[in-house]
């Protein structure tokens, strides 16, 4: 089974004639087949889009491994929706920049991932869609907003998938679905569509994989093909590094978001872990984030729901239905244009954060923190019905952990690290400064050496809810 083994793996496996490109692919679409009815992962699949891909020579450093494009990208011959009713179904012509990247590395696209309406929350139940499950518990959320990329990593349909995150897109589904999720730097990977509407550009692109490998050699990959001189060079990590680092470490907000006990417990015994390998941990004292931090991302963030409310039609063509938008995506709407006479000076005092910021790394290497205050909620908890205050409140108490390191522009990963008492998996947040990447990854290697987690999730047709 191609789910036992990581994506550099299978790419070998290709690579050396042990398997066929077309048996990897076929592999996955028959996994897909057998997962998706139970999962509800995929928007739009592209099959014999990519069975047709492999009549031509591939070539790149994963030649013929299958993966998954989240639904925010355009890959030609499928809609781009944003997980949203209110999009004009019309195939895209041509890729965006990310896929194009994902083509040159000779990766396969299979189809599109679902995704909650514009990636505004932090779960993966559009209207448009429905809900998509977590294949550790079918009746939980598998994350958002890059959610049905996650279920299908964590379900073994393949290896690795496109994710990208603007206030925890990647680390949240991670944590709620077992897997590692870094959020580059920003500048590591080519601005997304749309960044430029935005007061501060918070979104990064990226991917969630099962192993910590998997990552690395993809931002290497990667970077041949995209290198920001404005950030150190990253190379090729493939081992845990010898450096002992200094870690601060906070399971609670400075703003009233607290740690269930399950994130809390993990998060203590991770630092004990890292102690164990040699590092020093310490509690952060005084916390550096403060509620107007998380007031003033969550302003910016209402941007996006504004431009898309307000511009949907100049954006998208004239197949935009505003009249399809859901109830968060309007809430926020009228939570920006109420709000929008504080959008210069919050986003000044976002500017300052940077500096905050980087002062914190003067004493540590390495923060640590839950990736999430809660593991993976119901299905419902945060989904499209769901008043607007009910909602936002939940979000701030669930997913502030998360957005601090998109302001800043700074990389953080989200390593699954424990299970909850009821046998949902738990990650941990560790963050380091702008263009950090190799420090982080060198640290995942060794956690991952030290306490291996499992690697995929076994699904069956009985699972379904």
């Amino acid at each position: 089974m191609l789910a036992d083994h990581d994506g550099v793996q299978i790419a070998k496996m290709i690579a050396t004639g042990a398997i066929t490109a077309a048996e990897a692919v076929e592999a996955a679409i028959e996994r897909a087949e057998e997962v998706n009815p139970i999962l509800n992962a995929i928007a739009t699949e592209t099959f014999d889009r990519a069975r047709e891909q492999l009549r031509q020579p591939i070539a790149g450093r994963f030649a013929g491994l299958p993966t998954f494009v989240k639904d925010t990208d355009d890959a030609v011959g499928a809609p781009t929706s944003f997980g949203s009713r209110a999009m004009p179904d019309r195939p895209a012509k041509k890729p965006s920049e990310f896929v194009r990247q994902l083509s040159s590395l000779g990766l396969v696209s299979l189809g599109k991932t679902t995704m909650p309406e514009f990636g505004l929350t932090g779960t993966t139940e559009s209207l448009a869609f429905g809900p998509t499950r977590n294949p550790w518990h079918p009746e939980y959320s598998s994350g958002g907003s890059s959610g049905g990329a996650a279920a299908l990593v964590a379900a073994g349909v393949v290896p690795f998938a496109h994710a990208n995150d603007g206030g925890g897109s990647i680390r949240i589904p991670a944590a709620c679905c077992g897997l590692f999720g870094l959020k580059p730097s920003r500048g590591r990977f080519s601005d997304v569509r749309y960044a430029r509407f935005m007061p501060i550009n918070i979104v990064t692109q990226g991917i969630l994989s099962r192993s910590v490998r998997d990552t690395a050699a993809f931002l290497a990959a990667a970077e041949r093909d995209h290198l920001n001189p404005a950030l150190s060079k990253l190379g090729l990590v493939e081992r845990p590094g010898k450096a002992r680092l200094r870690i601060g470490m906070f399971t609670n907000t400075s703003f009233g978001a607290r740690s269930a006990p399950d994130c809390a417990l993990t998060v203590e015994e991770t630092a004990e872990l890292c102690e164990e390998l040699g590092h020093r941990v310490e509690e952060l004292r005084p916390l550096p984030f403060r509620g107007q931090d998380l007031d003033d991302f969550f302003l910016c963030w209402a941007t996006l729901a504004f431009g898309v409310a307000r511009l949907g039609r100049t954006l998208f063509g004239s197949g935009f239905e505003r009249s399809r938008l859901e109830p968060w995506t309007l809430g926020l709407d009228v939570f920006f244009r109420k709000n929008a006479w504080r959008v210069p000076k919050a986003a000044r005092r976002l500017a300052g954060l940077r500096r905050r910021y980087a002062k914190l790394f003067e004493r540590y290497d390495v923060i640590l923190t839950p990736t999430v205050a809660h593991p993976a909620p119901r299905l419902g908890y945060l989904g499209p019905q769901v008043p607007f205050e009910t909602t936002r409140d939940r979000l701030r108490q669930w997913a502030s952990f998360t957005p601090i390191h998109n302001v800043v522009g700074a990389p953080a990963m989200s390593v699954p690290m424990g299970l909850s008492h009821q046998g949902l998996p738990i990650g941990v947040q560790f963050a380091a400064d702008v263009g950090q990447e190799r420090r982080l990854l060198e640290l995942a290697f060794a956690l991952e050496e030290a306490r291996p987690w499992r690697k995929h999730q076994t699904i069956e047709a009985s699972d379904a809810a």
